[in-house]
Parts: C-alpha cells; sequence; structure tokens
C-alpha cells in the first residue's frame, strides 16, 4: 500500500520544457517519491511550445471533453499523457486552444507577460481538479510548484472542501524566483467568487500582485516549500508566523536531499 498519494501541480517539468531549478525538481521528485513507495500523479499545462510529436503526448479521450467556464466563457478541456521511460512515471498535460496553443510559455519573446494568465492560471487548476476528480483517485498530498499552480488551494479549500476525493488532501506550495512583475488580471477575485469561492478575505486579492495572491495561497496551504534560494524571503517569513510547516531551502546535492521531502509529507499529519 503507498505511503502516500501525491498529485504534482507543476508549472514546468523538464524535458517538456528547457531544464532549470524548478523544472528538474518537478521531474526528479515525481520519480524520487514514486521509489519511496507512494504513489504520484503529475500534471503541467500543454504550452504551445511543447513538442507534442518529440515527446509522444496523446490525447485521453475519456478525460477530455469537459468544458470549464472562465470569466463566462465555456473553454474545452483536453488531457492529454506522456511518459517518461527512465523515470517510468506518466506526466498529464492540461490543454486547450483558446489559453495554450500559443508557442510561450507565461511572457511573449520580448519578455512581455500574456494579459490572460490569470484566466489561464485558473483554468489549468481547475482542469487538474476536474480530471483528478475523474480518475476516482484520492490525493493524500497535494503539492503546487510555482505560481502559476499556486490558485489550486483556493479551489481545494473553498470549492472542493466537500468533495470526498479532494477533501482530505494536505496542501503543499513550493515558493520559487519565478514571481510575476505586474498584477494579473483584475478579474480574477470575481472569477473565484463566481465559483463558490465565499471568504472575506478575498479581498486581499483585490489587486492580485505576486505578494497579495501568495499571501492569501500560504494563508490557506497545510506546509511552505523553499524551493529555490531566490524564494521570497518576505513570504517564508510570512508561513512561519502563520505556524505553517516550512521545508527551508536546501540544494539539491544535500544528502537525504529527496528523504527529507518524503519525511516533510509525513509531518504533515502529525
Amino acid at each position: 500500500m503507498a505511503k502516500n498519494k501525491i498529485l504534482y501541480i507543476c508549472q514546468q517539468v523538464t524535458p517538456y520544457l528547457p531544464e532549470n531549478e524548478e523544472s528538474y525538481l518537478c521531474r526528479y521528485l515525481s520519480q524520487a517519491m514514486q521509489e519511496r513507495d507512494n504513489e504520484i500523479r503529475t500534471f503541467m499545462p500543454r504550452y504551445g511550445c511543447v513538442n507534442e510529436r518529440r515527446n509522444q503526448l496523446h490525447e485521453v479521450i475519456r478525460l477530455s471533453g469537459m468544458n470549464l467556464i472562465i470569466n463566462d466563457n465555456d473553454h474545452q478541456l483536453i488531457i492529454k499523457v506522456s511518459s517518461i521511460p527512465a523515470a517510468r512515471i506518466q506526466i498529464y498535460f492540461i490543454d486547450n486552444d483558446d489559453f495554450f496553443s500559443r508557442k510561450a510559455v507565461l511572457h511573449d519573446d520580448e519578455g512581455v507577460e500574456f494579459e490572460d494568465n490569470g484566466n489561464r492560471m485558473v483554468f489549468f487548476a481547475r482542469g487538474v481538479l476536474e480530471t483528478v476528480k475523474k480518475l476516482q483517485w484520492r490525493p493524500t498530498v497535494v503539492h503546487c510548484h510555482g505560481w502559476f499552480s499556486a490558485i489550486a488551494p483556493i479551489y481545494l479549500r473553498k470549492v472542493f472542501a466537500g468533495d470526498p476525493v479532494l477533501r482530505d488532501a494536505k496542501i503543499v506550495v513550493s515558493l520559487y524566483g519565478d514571481r510575476f512583475e505586474k498584477p494579473l488580471n483584475a478579474s480574477l477575485r470575481s472569477n473565484l467568487e463566481s465559483e463558490g469561492v465565499n471568504d472575506e478575505n478575498l479581498s486581499v486579492i483585490d489587486t492580485p500582485s505576486y505578494e497579495n495572491l501568495l499571501r492569501y495561497v500560504i494563508s490557506n496551504v497545510d506546509g511552505v516549500v523553499a524551493g529555490s534560494e531566490s524564494a521570497d524571503a518576505g513570504l517564508l517569513d510570512f508561513a512561519r508566523k502563520q505556524g505553517k510547516h516550512v521545508l527551508e531551502y536546501q540544494s539539491p546535492e544535500t544528502e537525504n536531499f529527496y528523504d527529507n521531502y518524503d519525511h516533510f509529507y509525513e509531518e504533515l499529519f502529525q
């Protein structure tokens, strides 16, 4: 029997996107936790720059076809999957032509952040959680990597809190140095309210800056991980003051690096 069922919601995973601190960790943490007798599912967006042919992505018909409403518009949810044979793991992809067909990730070639990143983030989080529900796979830990995945804890706490598949999961968010510079679209709060997020603290994201969004998210999780040496020190201090479990930054070269993550997940239940 698996020690934990861990759902990884990742902004990026190598080899599908170029290797960096975050994409590397998401790739190898998934493998390491599976090797430590945990059951895992890993999701990322199917950005338009992900090469489907080279990475052998294929659509999972039985999971695709649902429509999600974002800003009063219907958007089709498409689920694809690819395998990393050397790791014996699968990566699930959330896809939609409106949000993920452009040949870029979160900004254009000149570094300008996409105006609809907030809506894309919402679609990604909703898509992951609706797919997990359809799979009837009950995670015991949900670990979100990168700000693009960070809205998922709000849905778990405020929208799916009574759902038998998702209600009992412990929630973790990893902070990296991947902040966005300009606030997300101002409709983020109204989007969440229209989806059933009823929370007096939602006013924190009236201006959805990086700091405001992550402070609101941290208030709704069980644990916070410093995934990078450049993770925001103020947000980590906020998490400590909130009494959250915090896994401090450690280099991947650290002895027992992956074991420390495994132990951290177990501490969430104590």
